[in-house]
């Protein structure tokens, strides 16, 4: 298909926004938002960029964001890169895991609907937070032998023995190697990439625009939250038969 020089300029512009922001809203540049919504062959080129790249050009809503594919190290973060900013000095492998899973958590805190949005609360405390990550690791442990975490692929043993080894803090400066520390640094990486906002002062956690639009049409890390929803939904129902 031949392409006008026109269009192949203004995918190139967009691409570059694309690169520079990660994202291309309609309210801050309408023309380019337009150009790439209703001219076929310009979406295509953009997408053709974003392939190049290792990256997704998806369209949600009146917002085009530029999505890099899991592995992408130039546009993305690799999963030592993560370790280093999520995790305290030294971290292993399962302190790696344990902050994925606090962060899977997260988003099952909020996001367990099936109607027209998957979204079920507007907030949750810090502290909440904490202490249901501390339960889920908890029944996990309980409930799961070897053999059935190494059928599902998932550790609840060694990240329980990862987030137990962390202190408990007092001191309100939220170091690395303290409970409150470690999932405070998680909160705060996830509010730097623009899917929460952290009202420190109250401790209150609440999900951007960017992130309910993620989880109701292209779920991040789709594999790792289905297979983490349907192993959390099993132990809610074994707590709650447990009770009765």
């Amino acid at each position: 298909m031949a392409y006008e020089i026109d269009e192949i300029r203004c995918s190139q512009e967009i691409f570059y926004h694309l690169l520079k922001y990660r994202e291309l809203r309609e309210d801050d540049e309408r023309n380019l938002y337009r150009q790439y919504a209703e001219n076929e062959n310009i979406q295509t080129l953009v997408k053709n960029q974003g392939e190049a790249a290792e990256s997704d050009v998806e369209r949600y809503s009146d917002v085009i964001y530029l999505i890099p594919r899991e592995g992408n190290s130039c546009l993305g973060y690799t999963k030592t890169q993560l370790k280093s900013i999520l995790c305290r000095s030294g971290a292993t492998d399962r302190d790696y895991y344990l902050s994925q899973f606090v962060i899977l958590t997260l988003l099952m805190e909020f996001y367990d609907g099936q109607g027209a949005s998957s979204k079920t609360r507007n907030f949750i405390r810090m502290g909440d937070l904490q202490n249901r990550v501390s339960e889920r690791l908890s029944e996990g442990a309980q409930e799961y032998s070897e053999e059935d975490e190494e059928r599902e692929g998932i550790a609840f043993s060694d990240m329980r023995e990862a987030y137990e080894a962390l202190k408990s803090d007092e001191s309100g400066k939220k170091y690395k190697t303290t409970k409150e520390g470690f999932i405070h640094n998680i909160v705060v990486f996830l509010q730097k990439q623009g899917l929460i906002e952290y009202v420190e002062k109250d401790e209150i956690i609440l999900t951007t625009k960017k992130l309910d639009q993620f989880m109701d049409f292209n779920v991040l890390n789709e594999n790792n939250y289905s297979r983490v929803e349907r192993l959390l939904r099993e132990l809610d129902r074994k707590t709650e038969g447990e009770k009765e």
